[in-house]
């Protein structure tokens, strides 16, 4: 009988066993990673030295790009090395590195789209307290309590998961490490240590989730009452981007984690875990920058600089 001390790493799961279609997979993480780096990266630079665009709204943007960042890098660099030198193996400190930060971030990207989800409603529904309710020290606040309660989900889970005794050898179905693939090397008993944990969790989940649903209700019935066409367009533009990608990592994230058992199966588990680590953050800065004029502006303004730098 093994447990998590008698070995020093993990295996992950290879997406090809030929050398071509791991450089294939190379290849297309490469490409969704530089893609997720330079949205991101231009929204955080964009934001920053453009002082048109400081203002709450943005500032969680902000926020929201340094999480998708962190999250991405988490798992794909480590992921395109394995397929570039033809390895499976991740330490065991690496590992446990791995779920903390992912939990970590995801946990904060969560309560900031859920902080970002009341801006909106107070912008809409409340716009003549907005500067009392969205002060820059509210806003810093808000965002200082959704990063650190990433971090205390994110060091509950890890320090109960990896005191769970492994018995199953150390082979992931996953290419990264996640939690519900560690705990199926474990004992069927020692489910109910962790099982704890996850209620709490999904209470605050499920939370966050009523409390976005029901500012949304607010803010469309509030939008539908504004007299002028143009006017109910502005508000749903400043909403449709904050609530698309809302929708994208709450529907991916739910289907990875409840959907049935019949629907399970390696390939599944997968692309679903692919749809919701490695998709969001790519795709969030196109549909943030889609159709938001000020920021367009800001990026245009920003690439401008830097090609007048280099001339």
């Amino acid at each position: 009988m093994s447990n998590s001390s008698s070995f020093n790493e993990f295996l992950l799961l290879v997406f090809a066993d030929t050398w071509e279609l791991q450089l294939l997979h190379f290849s297309l993480f490469l490409g969704i990673y530089l893609a997720a780096l330079l949205g991101n990266g231009l929204i955080i630079s964009a934001v920053t030295c453009d002082h048109c665009l400081h203002t709450p709204m943005y500032f969680f943007l902000l926020n929201l790009s340094l999480l998708n960042l962190g999250s991405i890098s988490t798992t794909v660099p480590k992921s395109m090395a394995n397929s570039l030198w033809n390895t499976r193996a991740i330490s065991y400190s690496g590992c446990a590195a791995q779920v903390f930060l992912l939990l970590f971030l995801f946990s904060a990207e969560y309560s900031l789209l859920t902080v970002m989800a009341y801006d909106r409603f107070v912008a809409i529904c409340r716009p003549l307290h907005y500067g009392t309710l969205m002060d820059s020290r509210a806003c810093v606040k808000m965002t200082a309590a959704a990063w650190g309660s990433g971090f205390l989900n994110a060091a509950l889970h890890t320090a109960d998961i990896f005191s769970i005794p492994l018995c199953k050898g150390n082979a992931l179905e996953q290419f990264f490490c996640e939690i519900p693939q560690i705990l199926k090397l474990s004992r069927s008993h020692c489910y109910l240590r962790e099982a704890g944990v996850l209620v709490v969790t999904a209470c605050l989940f499920f939370g966050c989730f009523i409390f976005i649903v029901l500012s949304y209700v607010q803010i469309f019935t509030a939008v539908l009452r504004i007299p002028s066409e143009q006017g109910r367009h502005k508000a749903f533009s400043m909403c449709l981007p904050h609530l698309a990608m809302v929708s994208l990592f709450i529907s991916t994230a739910m289907f990875a984690y409840l959907k049935p058992p019949s629907l399970s199966s390696p390939a599944v588990d997968l692309v679903v875990s692919i749809l919701y680590s490695v998709v969001p953050p790519a795709v969030n800065p196109l549909i943030y920058s889609m159709r938001n004029k000020e920021l367009k502006e800001a990026l245009r303004k920003l690439i401008q600089e830097v090609l007048v730098q280099q001339q």
